[in-house]
């Protein structure tokens, strides 16, 4: 017997497969198992709530995943119990304004750091990088000071105007994907006759969709999750965004007296539906967006 184990068949003699290969392919299935356990552990809560919500509310908790009979009154209900559809306008209207305005200054001040040459530039970058090190309860109060003195408080022009300045970890993405891009091309519009306005608006960012997208899809989960700035600024309930109005939700139905938490599960699906359509619709931008922003 050779060093190498032959198998004939019809007259050929095949190889097995080289060592190398086979680590290779016993790698890859690991790798699937592991990404298919992973899978299920992060998807299990989502499709807990999504069949509790149609359980009675008597099942709600029990140890059954699938419900023994589907309620599906429970989405009627909570239509008619809350206003749950100007609930979902408000927050559409508010991440939509946010995000909007955080990716066209964000990717402004990104331009400036990545094309421009002045005095100071890098020093100025980094003053920027550091404020990701602030958490945002440390300039709540500021910032509340100003929108009050402005008498901006109880309006929802907080929650999406303060965007307007730009985001330091936005301005790092796009400015990173900016530096990505084909220094000839810049050259061009320049021999063209553009200005740096003009450079920005025609060649950088239709270069630029896929870092766009991430930034808006970002902001846009962002803001559709955030519980602080409603809970700060927000006291009438025809202004409240989603998760404000869920906490109304939680308080009105979940806590003491009636526990109608197949009303509070119901709510929260419909809360998190359009989160989960946003992500499949721009899947295919993360990993391009994301791929791309190593940058120099």
């Amino acid at each position: 017997m050779g060093a190498v184990a032959e198998v004939t068949r019809g007259g050929e003699r095949a190889r097995p497969a080289p060592p190398e290969r086979r680590r290779r392919s016993v790698g890859g299935v690991v790798a699937v198992v592991a990404l298919a356990v992973c899978a299920v552990v992060f998807t299990y809560p989502l499709l807990w709530m999504a069949l509790a919500s149609l359980k009675p509310r008597s099942e709600v908790f029990e140890g059954s995943l699938w419900p023994s009979t589907f309620v599906w009154r429970n989405y009627v209900t909570v239509f008619q119990e809350i206003p749950l559809l100007t609930w979902l306008l408000n927050t559409f209207a508010v991440a939509a304004a946010a995000a909007v305005a955080v990716t066209i200054s964000s990717a402004l001040v990104a331009f400036a750091f990545a094309f421009l040459r002045f005095p100071g530039r890098d020093l100025l970058f980094g003053l920027v990088l550091a404020t990701m090190m602030l958490p945002a309860a440390v300039t709540l109060i500021p910032t509340y000071a100003i929108w009050d003195a402005l008498g901006l408080t109880g309006t929802q022009i907080p929650l999406w105007a303060g965007n307007l300045f730009g985001s330091a970890f936005y301005i790092f993405l796009l400015r990173q994907f900016f530096l990505t891009l084909p220094p000839d091309l810049l050259d061009a519009g320049r021999v063209d006759g553009l200005g740096h306005l003009g450079l920005f608006r025609h060649v950088v960012l239709p270069l630029s969709r896929p870092a766009l997208v991430i930034s808006v899809v970002f902001e846009l989960k962002a803001s559709w999750t955030d519980l602080l700035k409603p809970l700060v600024y927000l006291q009438e309930p025809h202004l409240f965004t989603l998760p404000r109005g869920l906490k109304v939700v939680l308080d009105r139905f979940g806590q003491g007296g009636e526990m109608r938490w197949d009303l509070v599960l119901a709510a929260n699906v419909l809360a998190t539906l359009p989160m989960v359509a946003l992500f499949f619709a721009a899947q295919r931008y993360f990993v391009r967006g994301i791929a791309t922003t190593g940058g120099r």
